[in-house]
């Protein structure tokens, strides 16, 4: 049984209604301090949504969200990452145009004066990018260049890598791995792995029980609102995970109707 003070955030009974429309139903979840918990589920399943009432932009119906074991009612994102729960979504919040460090510190820019005048420190802004960045195990070689310089895999990173610098305790990842190749797919698994090392909750929403599986710690599914339970890793196998996913029993259920159908 968990103690207490192990788990740093947590969903009991929550559910989110759109006016008759149920999108969570009674959802719990746990998170543990330096843990991995996939969020798995076919589109659909509620998982956006879920992403957004952690993230502070949408707010439970009913049911509890807790962190550091207190209730919480973020009515923003800011007030969310205030303690320490910050969201990495798929369209990653970055400006193309913009450079490396100019993304890094979106918002967030350090400033020193010239002539009276504060400015961005430009150059204290590439040191820290590139430092920070290296440390994630992405090497840059110009952080005033663009971002668009960058693989996808490497922007999935630096928009990590930039949670984790400002202070990001709960790291929610939506779908990091969805629109990358193989070997980009790595990196930034490898990445989740570098942050749980260093004590950071991670959170991971994905349909791909390929990529959940090998990191993942604990497993909570998702099927239309619905949860399906919580496993931890040494409770359940990949193919328990794919079967429970794909909805198993219905698939049988229409595998026996189609059998019956004369061609």
């Amino acid at each position: 049984m968990l103690r207490s003070d192990e788990i740093i955030l947590e969903l009991d009974q929550v559910s989110k209604f759109f006016g008759p429309v149920i999108a969570l139903q009674n959802v719990s979840l746990r998170l543990r301090r330096g843990e991995v918990h996939c969020l798995l589920g076919d589109n659909g399943a509620g998982k956006s949504t879920l992403i957004k009432l952690l993230a502070g932009v949408h707010q439970a119906s009913s049911g509890q969200y807790l962190v550091d074991g207190k209730p919480v009612r973020f009515e923003s994102p800011k007030e969310a990452l205030d303690v320490g729960v910050a969201t990495v979504y798929q369209d990653l919040a970055l400006v193309p145009l913009l450079s490396v460090a100019r993304n890094f510190f979106l918002g967030r820019e350090p400033v020193r004066k010239l002539f009276g005048v504060t400015v961005m420190d430009m150059e204290l802004a590439a040191r820290t990018a590139k430092e920070k960045l290296a440390e994630m195990g992405i090497m840059v070689r110009d952080a005033h260049h663009p971002i668009g310089t960058m693989s996808g895999g490497e922007k999935q990173c630096l928009a990590i890598a930039r949670a984790i610098h400002f202070g990001a305790r709960v790291l929610i990842l939506d779908e990091p791995t969805a629109a990358l190749g193989v070997k980009q797919s790595f990196n930034v698994l490898k990445l989740i792995h570098r942050a749980r090392e260093r004590g950071i909750s991670v959170i991971f929403i994905t349909h791909n029980v390929h990529h959940a599986y090998p990191i993942g710690d604990t497993f909570t599914l998702l099927n239309r609102g619905k949860s399906l339970g919580s496993f931890a890793k040494d409770r359940i196998s990949k193919e328990e995970v794919l079967d429970m996913m794909a909805g198993g029993a219905e698939m049988q259920t229409l595998m026996g109707q189609l059998e019956g159908i004369q061609v």
